[in-house]
């Protein structure tokens, strides 16, 4: 299979991502289209090849650059442009391209005063502060980490981190379904009691 035949054989599944990461239905991305789910359906199951009058609409659906879309070659510029995020009290900056696999982000945590809501899902996440105070609720530890301390971690167990004084934190994140081990260096400052 040739360079372009891979980049083709890979937009549909990449369409499929960016619909559903956007929580758009087929019917929805048709409606805003105008190309009909039949034919939305085919190119993401790989049984239409696309076409630039059928990205050009998604494009501009998405609001993503086209050659974003069909994740077209470099052509020579190894620049990353990055594209930030504000989620939750926090601008994320991602800085893999492909999707699946381990994912690596940078992050600016804002200060906040909610109480930490901690969570649990699939996946293996690795933290490395770049700059300020990080504190990481993991299970019944309370940890802070400083500049050039990392953790890691199975994110089954209960989690949060936020920044840990009245100042952002800088974080950069691998994540990954499987997770790679990597170093970890904290110093617990409590143990926190389980109610």
């Amino acid at each position: 299979m040739s360079g372009y035949e891979e980049v083709l054989a890979d937009v549909g599944p990449r369409l499929r991502r960016v619909r559903q990461e956007r929580g758009v239905t087929l019917t929805e991305l048709s409606q805003e289209t105008g190309i009909s789910v039949s034919t939305l359906s085919r190119l993401e199951s790989g049984g239409r090849r696309a076409s630039l009058e059928l990205l050009l609409p998604l494009s501009r659906a998405f609001q993503v650059p086209l050659d974003e879309l069909v994740g077209a070659p470099e052509v020579g510029d190894p620049r990353v442009r990055a594209a930030p995020r504000r989620v939750e009290g926090m601008t994320v900056v991602p800085l893999t391209r492909q999707p699946g696999g381990l994912q690596a982000f940078k992050m600016v945590i804002d200060p906040s005063d909610a109480e930490p809501d901690l969570r649990t899902h699939e996946g293996y996440e690795w933290l490395y502060v770049l700059s300020g105070r990080l504190r990481l609720l993991l299970a019944d530890q309370d940890l802070q980490l400083r500049s050039g301390e990392a953790a890691e971690f199975d994110t089954r167990l209960p989690h949060w981190f936020g920044a840990a004084v009245d100042a952002p934190v800088e974080v950069l994140s691998l994540f990954g379904r499987q997770g790679e081990r990597m170093h970890v260096r904290a110093r617990p400052t409590t143990t926190r009691r389980t109610q």
